[in-house]
C-alpha cells in the first residue's frame, strides 16, 4: 500500500507557515501557466532596482565625473585617468561592500525565516549583528589586529553564540514571532550594553568603532571586500543546496522527517551558514540594522503574487538582490540628503534601521499575540510571610535601601568613613572631604531618585497592559527620551539641565503617544505593544546615532557617556524633577491604587465595578511618561530598572498595589543606586556608567522570566 506524500496543512504534526505565501513553499508540481512569466517580471523589477540604485550610487561623490566618462573609464574605453582613479580607488569599493553586505544579509535573513518558520527571524533579532560587534569591539580591547578573514572569524564564534542562545531561549521554531523578537532583544541589549562600555572604557583602543557600528560602507580600496568575498559567496551556494530541504521543514517538523529530511541536521547547518553570511557582512562595514528583517519580507509580500517565490532555491537568490538594493538605496538617500563629503561620515545603517522600524510597527498589525493578556496575574507572586506580614517586608528592604545609600556615599574611587561624612555634614570637613562628598552625594540621590521613578513607570504600565514584559526600555519610551535630550545636548552649547529635560520629555511623549496609540483600539495587545514599542525604540536609537555622528568629538564623547545612564555632574538640577516626578506620581497612585488592582485583572471586572478603564489607562500611562522622562533626563537611559523591580516586589509582597507600588519603588532605588557604586568602585579611578551595570544584571532576569513564561504557557 503506498501514500501520497503529505500536503502542507492537511497531515498530523504539521506546522502551518507564518510566512506570507507559505502555505506553497512545497507545493508539488507547479505553478499556474502564469507562474513563469509572473516570476520573471517580479526578478526583472528587483534587478531593475538594483541596477538604477547603483547606477546612481556610482555617480554620487565630491569628483566632478560624467556618467559617460565612468562607464568608458569602468569599460577600459579611452584615456580617462582621472574616472578611472575615481571609480577605482573610492566609489567602486564602496559599491562592492554595498553588494556584498546586501546579498549576505538578504540571504541570510530568508534563510533563518524559512529554518524558524518566523517572519520576524533575522540577524537583527536574533543577536547575530549584536554578537559579532561584541567580539569585533573585545579583540580590538585586546590589541588584535585582524585582518579580513581573522576579523570574519571572530565576528562569526560571536554572532553563532548569541544566536544559538536566542533561538533556545524562544522555543526555536515553535516560537512565536514576538518572543523570538524579545529574547533577540534582550540578549542585543545586553551584549550592546557589555560593547558601550568598551567603548567608554577604551577609547583609544575601540577608536572609529562607534560609527562602524552602526553600519558604514566606507572602505579603504578592495582588499577587504576580496578577500571576504568567496567566503560569502561559499555560504551562499550552501544555503542554495539546502533550498528544497528548507522548502520541506515548512511542512513541519513530522512531515519533514516523514520525506526524509534530518530535521535537526538542516537546521543546524541552515543556521551556520546564514551566521557566516551574516558575520561577513559585519567584517565589512559593522552591523548594518534590519536589512536581513526586510529584504526578505519584501520578496514573500511578492511570493503572494508569484507563489515560486516561496521556493527557497528563488527566495535566497531574490532577497539577496532585495537587500543589496536596499542598501545601495539607503547610502544613495544618505548622501543625496547630506551632500556628498557628509553623507560619507554617516553611517548607512541608520537609514536601513529606520526602516526596519517602520517594518516593525507594520508587522506589528499582523503578528499573532506571544502573551495572554492575562499573563500577568497568572505569574506566580506573594509569599505566606506577604499574606501575614508585608510590612515587615517593606521594612527589611528599606533598611537594604538605607545601607545601599551609606555603601554609595562611603564607596567609590577614596574610600570614606562614617565619622568623615559626620564632619562633612557638620562643616569640619577637609578640603579633599567636601570635593569628594560634595560630587558623590547627589550622585546617590540621582540614582536612588531615578531608580525608584523607573521602577514605578514600569509598574504602572505593566499593570494598564497586563503586560508582564512591558517596560518604558523594552517599549522604546526611554530610547525616545534619550533621543530628545541628545538633541538638546548636540545643538546647544552647554545646554542648561531644564532644555535637556524639556528635550527627554518631549521624546518621551511622542513615543508614548505613538505606543500606545497605535495599540489602543486593540486594548493594548501584548504582542503589538512590544512590537510598537521595540520598533520605536530602534527608530530612536537609529535618530540618535546620526545626531552622535554628525556632532563634533567632544559632544559625542559626552553623549555616549550620558547614554550608558551615568550620575557623573549630578546636582541639584537633576535632583529637583525627580522629586517632583516622583511626588506627583505619588499623589495620583495614592488615589488609584484599588483601580490598579482590578485593572490588571482583565478588561471586564473593572468596568463592572465602576472603574473608566480607558481613563485610568491614560492616567497611568502619563504619570509613567513623566517618571521615565525625568529620571532620562537625569542620568541617561537605563535599561530593565522598569521590568526587574516590580516582577521582584511582586515575587516578595504579592499584587495589591498598596503594599506593591512601595515596595517596588524601593526595589528600584536600591537596584539603581548599588548599580552606580559597583560602576564607580569595580574598576575605579576608571568607572562605568549605571545603565550598563544593571543592563548587565537585567538580561539574564528578562531571560529568565521569558523562559518562565514559556513554562507556564505550555502548563
Amino acid at each position: 500500500m503506498t501514500t501520497s506524500p503529505p500536503r502542507a496543512g492537511t497531515r498530523r504534526g504539521a506546522v502551518p507557515s507564518p510566512l506570507p505565501g507559505g502555505d506553497g513553499a512545497a507545493r508539488p508540481g507547479g505553478a499556474a501557466p502564469r507562474q513563469p512569466v509572473r516570476t520573471g517580471v517580479a526578478l526583472g523589477l528587483l534587478v531593475a532596482w538594483l541596477v538604477v540604485a547603483a547606477a546612481w550610487h556610482l555617480t554620487q561623490g565630491t569628483a566632478d565625473v560624467t556618467v559617460g566618462e565612468l562607464w568608458r573609464a569602468l569599460t577600459g574605453q579611452g584615456d580617462l585617468d582621472q574616472a578611472a582613479a575615481v571609480v577605482t580607488a573610492s566609489r567602486l569599493p564602496r559599491l562592492a561592500a554595498g553588494v556584498l553586505v546586501g546579498c549576505a544579509l538578504g540571504a541570510s535573513g530568508a534563510a533563518l525565516q524559512g529554518i524558524a518558520r518566523n517572519p520576524l527571524a533575522a540577524p537583527d533579532t536574533l543577536a547575530v549583528n549584536a554578537g559579532a560587534h561584541l567580539a569585533v569591539t573585545v579583540a580590538a580591547v585586546a590589541g588584535a589586529s585582524l585582518g579580513a578573514l581573522p576579523g570574519v572569524a571572530v565576528a562569526f564564534a560571536g554572532g553563532l553564540a548569541a544566536a544559538g542562545v536566542v533561538i533556545g531561549l524562544s522555543g526555536g521554531p515553535a516560537a512565536s514571532p514576538v518572543r523570538l523578537v524579545l529574547a533577540g532583544s534582550a540578549i542585543t541589549l545586553g551584549l550592546a550594553s557589555v560593547t558601550q562600555a568598551l567603548l567608554v572604557l577604551f577609547p583609544w583602543e575601540t577608536q572609529g568603532l562607534f560609527a562602524w557600528g552602526a553600519g558604514s560602507l566606507g572602505q579603504n580600496g578592495m582588499g577587504t571586500v576580496r578577500s571576504i568575498a568567496p567566503v560569502a559567496a561559499a555560504a551562499l551556494v550552501g544555503l542554495l543546496v539546502l533550498g528544497r530541504r528548507l522548502d520541506l521543514l515548512q511542512l513541519g517538523d513530522d512531515a519533514a522527517r516523514s520525506l526524509g529530511v534530518d530535521v535537526a541536521r538542516t537546521r543546524l547547518v541552515g543556521v551556520v551558514l546564514a551566521v557566516l553570511l551574516a558575520t561577513c557582512a559585519v567584517a565589512v562595514t559593522g552591523p548594518i540594522g534590519f536589512v536581513g528583517l526586510c529584504a526578505p519580507l519584501l520578496v514573500r509580500l511578492l511570493a503572494t503574487w508569484v507563489r515560486p517565490l516561496t521556493r527557497h532555491r528563488v527566495l535566497i537568490p531574490a532577497a539577496a538582490v532585495a537587500g543589496t538594493a536596499l542598501v545601495l538605496t539607503a547610502d544613495v538617500a544618505l548622501r543625496q540628503l547630506f551632500g556628498p563629503v557628509s553623507g560619507v561620515t554617516v553611517p548607512t545603517g541608520v537609514v536601513t534601521s529606520l526602516i526596519g522600524a517602520v517594518a516593525l510597527v507594520l508587522l506589528a498589525r499582523r503578528a499573532r499575540a506571544a502573551l495572554e493578556p492575562d499573563t500577568l496575574v497568572t505569574l506566580r507572586s506573594g509569599s505566606a510571610l506577604a499574606r501575614r506580614a508585608p510590612a515587615l517586608l517593606l521594612g527589611a528592604a528599606v533598611l537594604l535601601a538605607v545601607a545601599a545609600v551609606v555603601a554609595g556615599v562611603l564607596l567609590g574611587d577614596s574610600t570614606v568613613l562614617l565619622g568623615d561624612v559626620q564632619n562633612w555634614l557638620a562643616g569640619r570637613a577637609s578640603v579633599r572631604l567636601d570635593i569628594v562628598l560634595d560630587s558623590r552625594v547627589p550622585r546617590v540621590a540621582v540614582a536612588l531618585l531615578a531608580g525608584a521613578c523607573l521602577a514605578l513607570a514600569g509598574l504602572l504600565v505593566q499593570a494598564v497592559t497586563r503586560n508582564p514584559l512591558a517596560d518604558p526600555g523594552v517599549l522604546g519610551i526611554a530610547h525616545a527620551a534619550g533621543l530628545g535630550a541628545v538633541a538638546v545636548i548636540v545643538a546647544v552649547p552647554g545646554p542648561a539641565f531644564a532644555a535637556v529635560f524639556a528635550g527627554a520629555v518631549l521624546g518621551a511623549v511622542l513615543a508614548g503617544l505613538l505606543v500606545f496609540g497605535a495599540t489602543a483600539g486593540s486594548g493594548m495587545a501584548s504582542g503589538r505593544l512590544v512590537l510598537v514599542g521595540l520598533g520605536t525604540g530602534a527608530a530612536a536609537s537609529a535618530v540618535t546615532t546620526l545626531l552622535l555622528v554628525r556632532t563634533d568629538p567632544w559632544n559625542q564623547n559626552r553623549a555616549i557617556t550620558w547614554l550608558g545612564g551615568s550620575t557623573f555632574g549630578a546636582g541639584l538640577p537633576q535632583i529637583v524633577p525627580l522629586v517632583v516626578a516622583l511626588a506627583a506620581a505619588g499623589l495620583v497612585v495614592a488615589r488609584t491604587h484599588r483601580d490598579l488592582d482590578l485593572v490588571q485583572v482583565d478588561e471586564v471586572t473593572p468596568r463592572v465595578l465602576g472603574v473608566d478603564l480607558p481613563r485610568s489607562r491614560r492616567l497611568h500611562v502619563a504619570v509613567a511618561v513623566l517618571l521615565t522622562a525625568a529620571a532620562t533626563a537625569a542620568m541617561g537611559p537605563v535599561a530593565f530598572v522598569g521590568l526587574v523591580a516590580p516582577h521582584a516586589a511582586r515575587m516578595v509582597i504579592g499584587r495589591r498595589h498598596r503594599w506593591l507600588v512601595p515596595m517596588t519603588v524601593v526595589l528600584g532605588a536600591t537596584l539603581v543606586c548599588v548599580a552606580d557604586t559597583v560602576g564607580r568602585t569595580a574598576i575605579a579611578p576608571a568607572q562605568l556608567p549605571a545603565g550598563l551595570v544593571t543592563a548587565v544584571v537585567g538580561t539574564p532576569y528578562f531571560l529568565w522570566l521569558l523562559w518562565r513564561m514559556r513554562a507556564t504557557a505550555r502548563r
